[in-house]
């Protein structure tokens, strides 16, 4: 197969789009400052697992948020499907800690990174997770981390370069979305239709789209538009039917003289674009929602109000999280200041806090920074799951 079978790498240029990227360029930037950094860092990983659980919402695999957190503490269920679906969102949530502190040794846009991406989700799968069925044959084949696929494939009506053009088709993929070509507007245009065209090229026997979307979610936190604060896979998830039904529309091939000048479909490539784009902007604007500052503080506010009155919380619960929402990590021994009590009641609503998991620290005795259980993110940030 000729890699011009590929082409159009990018829509053309037109105002929709650029309106669109420029929209996003500035939403995103609101982030920027809106926490202290302990909490941004509390967030990011709150929104790490709720990547996990959206990213798997789409592969058809069902993750209870609660397994997810208990797989972070190395809670596994006993049910062996449970169990490797834990693992399996551990892994996720892991990986995408790594490109989120910005460890991954490649730029987005490689062979390389892809490579690395899959072998580090693989490597931390359980053995069960590393087999995938050929739909063409049923015949069950091993996934190699890292390993590009050595069988040629079919995935629906579309079918994916032989496995023996992968090496050409990747590079040519490398080349065409190189953030050296591109002005700022074109490069946050390129994530979305480069979405599409590694989803198309179908490198391995599986993992797909979860390596497509941790490598958009690298691309765009390596342009400086992305956050570890937000997740595009939330969006994508919550209109998974759009989604597939659109990556699958620009797999079509031109339709007729006025549709670009490749092979592919502009028309169906620049609407998936235009969807992709839309869906970054409104999960920008819902976790800029739910992280604005004034708004954050009084719902924790109230639900501390609420908990004290239902005995959950102790009185002076609210002053100690309020100086870890506003202030960041803070040393125990401030608890009698901040509350206003003697030492050993102080002690008392510090410990009831640490207990349920809203105030957490990295030693029994160490300084402590606010916590995002799952159980109250209804109250604090409404919506994050649905």
């Amino acid at each position: 197969m000729s890699i011009t079978n590929m082409e159009p790498m990018m829509p053309k240029e037109c105002r929709e789009l650029t309106d669109k990227a420029v929209d996003l360029i500035e939403k995103s930037s609101s982030f920027a400052g809106m926490l202290n950094a302990d909490v941004a860092l509390a967030v990011g990983d709150l929104v790490r697992s709720m990547n996990c659980y959206y990213s798997n919402f789409i592969e058809g695999h069902d993750t209870h948020p609660k397994d997810i957190e208990r797989a972070l503490l190395e809670d596994f269920d006993t049910s062996e499907d449970k169990r490797d679906l834990q693992k399996e969102a551990k892994a996720h949530i892991e990986v995408q800690g790594l490109i989120d502190r910005g460890e991954a040794p490649h730029k987005a846009f490689s062979k390389e990174f892809a490579l690395w991406t899959h072998k580090e989700f693989y490597e931390r799968l359980p053995e069960s997770m590393l087999w995938a069925k050929n739909p063409d044959t049923d015949e069950v084949l091993p996934v190699i981390p890292g390993r590009l696929r050595e069988t040629s494939v079919q995935v629906g009506r579309h079918i994916p370069p032989r496995y023996e053009d992968l090496n050409k088709f990747l590079a040519r993929f490398e080349e065409a979305y190189d953030p050296a070509l591109h002005s700022r507007i074109r490069q946050i245009i390129s994530v979305a239709a480069a979405h599409h065209r590694f989803a198309w090229i179908h490198p391995f026997i599986d993992g797909n789209g979860r390596v497509t979307r941790l490598m958009s979610h690298a691309c765009l936190k390596q342009l400086g538009i992305g956050s570890s604060l937000w997740s595009v896979s939330r969006g994508l998830a919550k209109r998974s039917s759009d989604y597939k039904r659109l990556l699958q529309a620009a797999d079509e091939s031109r339709h007729g003289a006025l549709d670009g000048r490749g092979a592919l479909s502009e028309t169906t490539l620049t609407e998936f674009c235009e969807f992709f784009l839309d869906v970054c902007i409104d999960q920008v604007e819902f976790m800029n929602d739910r992280l604005e500052l004034k708004g954050l503080q009084s719902r924790i506010e109230r639900y501390c109000a609420h908990e004290t009155d239902a005995k959950g919380l102790l009185p002076g619960s609210w002053n100690l999280l309020r100086e870890a929402l506003l202030s960041g990590e803070f040393n125990r021994g401030k608890a009698a200041e901040l509350t206003g009590k003697g030492s050993v009641q102080a002690r008392k609503v510090l410990a009831k806090l640490v207990e349920k998991g809203l105030l957490i620290s990295d030693t029994p005795k160490g300084a402590v920074r606010l916590g995002f259980p799952l159980d109250v993110l209804d109250q604090w940030m409404p919506g994050l799951y649905q």
